[in-house]
């Protein structure tokens, strides 16, 4: 019998596995991801030059402005130790000295960055040379804004908006419930209250919450708050599979937001025929850092399977669950169903993620590769496997001419079934 030799990405490196050719059914890879579009430094460069929506960003500052600079976690691929430096060359432009500028880590709700992580954010130059901060959920006041139309509270970490001038440093990739990231994200949730984040949060279950809806009613919501707030500017890009920078836009947080979507759009969503099995990976490091993130990848992976069938899910989790409450709920919840009846009765941050799994464990088998234990994997609604091939056997046995896609960037690829 014939196979084919696949390898997906796994934390910092590959899984290799064989896939007999009558499985194969193809792989869905984003699209357009060779079109020549210069190099990185030029892509950017000419997006600080010639923002959308807004003045120049050193056009609009000048040396007595504080500066606030919100840049994303450890769990984010935004590459933000390269794409600091150029904001700094448009500051420094505008005069701005180094003890104006401050940097703001957009923890959210998640757990803070290691030192290491944090130079690593940073790059060693910008750690050693300028102000940081992290602001661990409810470590420190914020500031109210009111509230949005949808009764979210607008609350801010109090020193942020004491600045004169906000920039967003971000990525623009989907979103399982807001649609996209980046854009105003970095302000709701990142440096927003934990009651902000929740309140927000909760909007998830509703109808157009899903990824790739730019009309999301949590991204809708969080927009209307950070228009309150004010985030001046931003810089975000557009990754392709291989973390490298292929598109930049800068400006107007709503505007050149969309500018990305659009490219976004291009490049990931992949029409797709409905497989009997998918094997998805996040992506690697760190889309794959812990199984609260790797669900992304799971949530895009059900858009290509048929109702009923399998995915494969392949992730690292060298940071384990990655999130207390999500443990808490998959430890307490022993069967998907209580999960499900809990979320209806009872929001909690972090147990969203154990419901919306086994959501899915209903609908579909889900088997998990990665280093976390058995016990885990299933108390996570997941079938643990050792090994990809393990979990093919498994579904053969199951359905011997079951049909295999793949999908190695799972969390930055959004399937369109084909009808």
């Amino acid at each position: 019998m014939t196979s084919n030799k696949i390898s997906v990405p796994y934390g910092s490196g590959q899984l290799s596995f064989e896939l007999p050719e009558s499985c194969f059914s193809g792989t869905i890879l984003p699209s357009g991801e060779d079109t020549s579009v210069g190099s990185p430094d030029d892509i950017i460069r000419s997006a600080l030059a010639a923002p959308v929506g807004t003045k120049r960003l050193s056009e609009s500052v000048g040396p007595s402005h504080k500066i606030a600079v919100i840049i994303n976690d450890i769990t984010r691929p935004t590459p933000s130790a390269y794409l600091i430096p150029f904001v700094l060359e448009e500051l420094e432009a505008a005069g701005v000295p180094d003890e104006n500028i401050t940097f703001y880590f957009a923890l959210g709700l998640h757990r803070a960055n290691t030192e290491d992580e944090m130079k690593e954010l940073l790059g060693e130059g910008v750690y050693s040379r300028y102000k940081f901060v992290q602001h661990e959920v409810g470590s420190y006041p914020v500031t109210s804004f009111g509230q949005t139309s949808r009764g979210t509270p607008i609350e801010i970490y109090e020193d942020i908006p004491k600045n004169d001038f906000i920039i967003g440093i971000g990525e623009i990739g989907f979103h399982y419930y807001a649609g996209y990231s980046g854009g105003a994200k970095s302000v709701l949730p990142g440096v927003s209250s934990e009651s902000s984040v929740i309140a927000n949060h909760k909007m998830m279950i509703e109808k157009n919450a899903v990824s790739g809806r730019v009309d999301s009613p949590v991204r809708a919501d969080l927009e209307e708050a950070v228009k309150k707030v004010g985030l001046d500017f931003i810089l975000n890009v557009v990754l392709d599979s291989r973390k490298q920078v292929v598109a930049a836009f800068a400006g107007d947080f709503i505007e050149a937001h969309r500018k990305g979507v659009l490219v976004v759009d291009a490049l990931y969503k992949v029409k797709a025929p409905p497989a009997d099995a998918v094997i998805v990976s996040c992506g690697g490091y760190p889309k794959d850092i812990n199984l609260y993130q790797t669900n992304k990848a799971l949530d895009n992976a059900t858009q290509a399977v048929a109702e009923g069938g399998s995915i494969i899910v392949v992730s690292e989790c060298r940071d384990g669950i990655g999130n207390d409450v999500y443990d808490r709920w998959n430890k307490s919840c022993k069967t998907a169903a209580d999960a499900i009846a809990r979320f209806k009765k009872e929001f909690e941050f972090g147990g969203h993620k154990a419901a919306t799994t086994a959501a899915a464990s209903i609908r579909f088998n889900l088997y998990l590769v990665s280093s976390l234990s058995d016990e885990a994997a299933r108390e996570a609604f997941f079938e643990p496997c050792a090994t990809i091939e393990e979990a093919i056997a498994r579904v053969l046995s199951e359905n011997p001419k079951a049909k295999f896609s793949v999908m190695p960037y799972g969390g930055q690829t959004l399937p369109v079934i084909e009808e």
